[in-house]
C-alpha cells in the first residue's frame, strides 16, 4: 500500500510517500513560502536525486497539487498515477482531550478538530487546509489523522493539571498537553524493538532534543509525564522558545516594556532560548563554534540547554520510581555526542555507564551509547514520524 504523508504548516507542508510493503520512500521533500515571494518545492526522489521546483504558490491548496504533480510527473514521479496512492496520513498538532488515538478522518472528526483551533491557532488551521485540499483533489482516498497530542493523554490528571483555579480547566481546557508524541511513541517503541525489551514491561524516558525539544517520561507503553504543556513554549529551553520562566517574570516586563499579549508571546517563543541568550544563533553548530573561539554567551546557551535536559531526566526517573532506557532523538539528540555526554556524565549516580568512543561516532543512527554494565541503557534512535503516521494509517485505512 502507498501511503502520502502531509505536515501542512503555516507557510509549508512537507510530505513523504512511502510504499508500506516494501518500507521504502519513494518520494518526499517540502513546500516552502506559500503565499510569499520565492515560493518553492524541494522534492528529493526515491534514488536521492534532487530537484527544486520554483513557483507561485498562494495557498496550502496549490501547493499539494504541485506535489501530487512531481510525485506523478515523467521525469521526477515516483508513481504513474494518483490512483496509486492509497491513503493519506496528516499530522494534525493538537487533538485536546477528544483524540487519544489516530482516527479515519471524517466530516465528525474535522468538527472536532475545528474544536480544537483555539488550542492551536498556528497549527491546526493549516492541518485542516490540507485535509481539505485532499478531500478536494483526491476525493476517494481515504484519510488518517495522528495527533501530537494523542500519546499522551494517557497521563494521570496529577500530572496533567495546572494548580489553578479548576474552573478555568472546566472553561478553556487549561492544562498540560504535550507535544512531539508521534515521536516520542515512535523512537519508545524502536528503542524497545533494537534492545530486545517488553514494551509493556519497560520504565522510558524519551528525550526528543532539538530546535523544538521535550522530553517524556513512559512507563509500561504509556505517558506518565512530559516536558511541554498547555503550548510547546514550556519545560526544555529550545532554539527560540524560553522553556520554562517564572510567571512573575512575564508579567514585569508586560508592565515595563508595555508588551501585548501578541508581543509578549513572540518574545518568548521567537526571541528567547538559544537565540535570545547567546543572540547569535538558534542553531547549535553555529554555538559550538562560538563557543570554541571564546564567545561566553555562546557558551552559557550550551549550558543552560544541556543542563536542563539532565534535570529534567532526573526528575522523570523519580516520577518513574527508575529507568530502563533513555532515548535520545530528534536534531541534536542523534547529531550531538558531547550533549549526550554532558546529560550522561551527570547521570552516573543512576548506573549510568556510557562508551565514549561509541559515543562520538554515532551520528544519525541507531546506536547503544551505554556500556554492557551500565544499569540503565542508553541509545540513539532516529526518529521517523512520516512512518509512524504512515503505519497509523495502514492500520486504520487496512480495517476499512
Amino acid at each position: 500500500m502507498k501511503i502520502l504523508v502531509l505536515n501542512c504548516g503555516s507557510s509549508s507542508v512537507k510530505y513523504k510517500l512511502l510504499d508500506m510493503d516494501t518500507r521504502e520512500t519513494l518520494g518526499s521533500g517540502g513546500v516552502e513560502k506559500i503565499g510569499m515571494k520565492g515560493s518553492f518545492l524541494k522534492h528529493t526522489c526515491g534514488d536521492g536525486q534532487k530537484v527544486i521546483l520554483e513557483g507561485e504558490i498562494l495557498e496550502h491548496q496549490t501547493a499539494i497539487e504541485y506535489i501530487l504533480g512531481v510525485l506523478t510527473s515523467e521525469k521526477y514521479g515516483a508513481v504513474k498515477s494518483l490512483e496509486e496512492i492509497n491513503a493519506v496520513g496528516h499530522r494534525v498538532v493538537h487533538g485536546g482531550e477528544k483524540f487519544n488515538s489516530s482516527v479515519l478522518i471524517t466530516d465528525e472528526v474535522i468538527r472536532k478538530i475545528e474544536e480544537c483551533i483555539e488550542l492551536a491557532p498556528l497549527h491546526n488551521p493549516p492541518n485542516l487546509a490540507g485535509i481539505h485540499a485532499i478531500a478536494e483533489l483526491l476525493p476517494d482516498v481515504p484519510q488518517v489523522a495522528v495527533f501530537d497530542t494523542a500519546f499522551h493523554q494517557t497521563m494521570p490528571d496529577y500530572a496533567y493539571m495546572y494548580s489553578i483555579p479548576y474552573s478555568l480547566y472546566t472553561k478553556y481546557g487549561i492544562r498540560r498537553y504535550g507535544f512531539h508524541g508521534t515521536s516520542h511513541r515512535y523512537v519508545s517503541r524502536r528503542a524497545c524493538d533494537f534492545l530486545g525489551l517488553d514494551y509493556g514491561k519497560t520504565k522510558i524516558i524519551t528525550a526528543h532534543i532539538g530546535n523544538g525539544a521535550s522530553i517524556a517520561a513512559i512507563e509500561n507503553g504509556k505517558v506518565i509525564d512530559t516536558s511541554m504543556g498547555f503550548t510547546p513554549i514550556e519545560g526544555l529551553m529550545m532554539g527560540t522558545r524560553s522553556g520554562d520562566v517564572d510567571l512573575g517574570v512575564v508579567t514585569f516586563l508586560m508592565e515595563k516594556e508595555q508588551l501585548g499579549a501578541s508581543a509578549v508571546s513572540a518574545l518568548f517563543n521567537k526571541h528567547s532560548g538559544l537565540l535570545g541568550i547567546s543572540g547569535i544563533s538558534s542553531d547549535m553548530r553555529d554555538l559550538q563554534s562560538a563557543a570554541s573561539e571564546g564567545n561566553d554567551r555562546a557558551r552559557l546557551a550550551l549550558a543552560m540547554y544541556e543542563y536542563r535536559i539532565k534535570k529534567y531526566i532526573g526528575s522523570y526517573v523519580a516520577a518513574l520510581g527508575g529507568a530502563d532506557v533513555i532515548v535520545f532523538t530528534g536534531g541534536v539528540g542523534e547529531n550531538r555526542s558531547a550533549t549526550r555526554q554532558y546529560v550522561c556524565e551527570g547521570l552516573k549516580f543512576l548506573g549510568v555507564e556510557f562508551d565514549k568512543d561509541v559515543n562520538d561516532r554515532t551520528h544519525g543512527t541507531e546506536a547503544l551509547i551505554s556500556t554492557p554494565d551500565s544499569s540503565v541503557k542508553v541509545v540513539v534512535i532516529p526518529t521517523d514520524e512520516e512512518f509512524m503516521i504512515a503505519s497509523d494509517t495502514l492500520e486504520i485505512v487496512g480495517e476499512k
